[in-house]
């Protein structure tokens, strides 16, 4: 009965959730017309203290442009650049940026190598990555099963960025459990980077990903602090799966 009534609670809550966003999203033109290319901007990360008003945000992971609608609209004055390795992923974005000069897509998966790689595709896109769909991942998130893979082009940031950023820069990385190869091939540029804004996992979801003691350590030891954290999620027995962590430099 118990775990019956806190299923029927956590249902409750995500309607009201969906429904709140629904809600701000409406009210806003740009977020309502990319809703109708079926793109939800992230709305809840309005709660997020950014701290700084950016200039350059590097949407890594950008699936359908959901975080760069977001930061178009709270960091007026920023240029995004947006890194998603499918060709479906960068046609959403096209669709929902609706040419906004503002917006560099790069159709490159990033991490510490460069090359080819294989990317596993969940059946619900937002988890597809390149390490392997884990039983953990699938368990907590039933649906997210893997479909199919593809050979996706492999770069490294350090890479791709090789003009000066304009600052101050926020790096946002959700690449499904490969946070860190991303940060190892971010060396250079992280050196530009003010605040970084990750997706950290407490539980192995996907196989051999590193966890979140280990983006944290790596990140202090360039001069990173956490200062806060966001969206947790829980499983079906209230342990904290993930949140998103913001970082400043110190």
């Amino acid at each position: 009965m118990a775990n019956s009534t806190a299923n029927f609670s956590g249902k409750l809550r995500d309607q009201a959730r969906k429904a709140k966003k629904l809600t701000i999203l409406a009210g806003n033109k740009r977020w309502r017309a990319a809703v109708r290319h079926g793109v939800a901007a992230t709305v809840e990360h309005r709660d997020v203290g950014w701290g700084k008003e950016f200039a350059t945000v590097l949407d890594v992971g950008g699936h359908h442009g959901q975080f760069t609608l977001f930061a178009l609209e709270r960091f007026p004055r920023a240029k995004v650049i947006t890194f998603e390795p499918q060709a479906e992923g960068v046609e959403k974005i096209r669709s929902a940026i609706a040419g906004d000069p503002r917006v560099t897509i790069q159709n490159y998966a990033l991490s510490d190598s460069v090359g080819t790689a294989e990317l596993h595709i969940s059946k619900r896109s937002d988890s597809s990555s390149l390490l392997s769909i884990g039983e953990g991942q699938t368990t907590a998130y039933p649906g997210t099963e893997e479909a199919t893979t593809e050979e996706i082009a492999l770069q490294t940031l350090d890479n791709l960025v090789a003009e000066p950023l304009e600052g101050p820069v926020l790096l946002k990385i959700d690449v499904q459990g490969a946070e860190l190869s991303v940060l190892r091939g971010a060396e250079k540029t992280l050196q530009s980077i003010d605040s970084i804004f990750v997706e950290c996992s407490f539980v192995e979801l996907y196989e051999g990903q590193a966890l979140a003691n280990e983006v944290i350590e790596f990140l202090a030891a360039r001069g990173f602090r956490i200062a806060g954290v966001f969206g947790p999620a829980y499983d079906s027995d209230g342990r904290c799966l993930q949140v998103d962590a913001l970082f400043s430099r110190q």
